[in-house]
């Protein structure tokens, strides 16, 4: 039998798509004790009754949330690892900031919550612990940093990490540092991008 997730994925349009879409944007704003079910209800308008039937309880449509970031996450690194496989250690690199900083911006909620993750505790049971995988081996395989996805060096995935925070701090910051800097959003994305590859590329090689 499919699982609500399942079924929210095989139908996009439905009542369950439109939840869990409202539900990603506003858990990654205001994270899972910022976000209540009148909210995300409110956003859909629908009543919480309809909420309740279609996804359960707040934990029950977060975890799904998490596991929707997840999967998502897990498939576009494939395909970065598809593209660059191969290909020269700088433009590996290069290639990938590309592709996962337009990931990203595109799904900032993602950033969103693997920062909430970092700095508030989530006092909800879960299988998951709520945790937004970086995926640290299988980015370093993928960049040639170790020949075994299941021995990856410490410091292979310590230099992954560097990156992947780097660009989260970009997403999440950008209301914050857009203005600031006085840069229009696609100016701001590209000098994230020509940034993190000046710094990544000495950082990897």
């Amino acid at each position: 039998m499919a699982t609500s997730l399942e079924k929210a994925k095989q139908n996009p349009e439905s009542m369950k798509a439109r939840i869990l879409e409202a539900a990603r944007k506003i858990f990654g704003e205001y994270g899972f004790h910022g976000t209540t079910t009148r909210m995300i209800a409110k956003a859909v308008d629908i009543d919480i009754s309809t909420l309740y039937y279609h996804w359960g309880e707040k934990g029950d449509l977060y975890e799904a949330v998490i596991r929707d970031i997840n999967d998502g996450l897990g498939n576009k690194l494939i395909e970065v690892e598809k593209i660059i496989k191969g290909k020269p250690l700088a433009q590996r690199l290069d290639i990938a900031i590309e592709q996962m900083v337009d990931y990203l911006f595109e799904n900032p909620e993602i950033s969103n919550l693997t920062l909430h993750r970092y700095f508030m505790k989530t006092r909800h049971g879960s299988v998951l612990d709520f945790r937004v995988p970086e995926y640290l081996s299988d980015i370093a395989y993928s960049m040639g940093l170790a020949a075994d996805r299941k021995d990856v060096p410490l410091e292979a995935r310590m230099k992954v990490l560097y990156i992947m925070n780097a660009i989260h701090n970009f997403v999440s910051g950008e209301n914050f540092f857009r203005p600031m800097l006085g840069m229009e959003r696609r100016q701001y994305i590209q000098h994230a991008k020509d940034t993190l590859q000046f710094f990544n590329l000495a950082a990897f090689t």
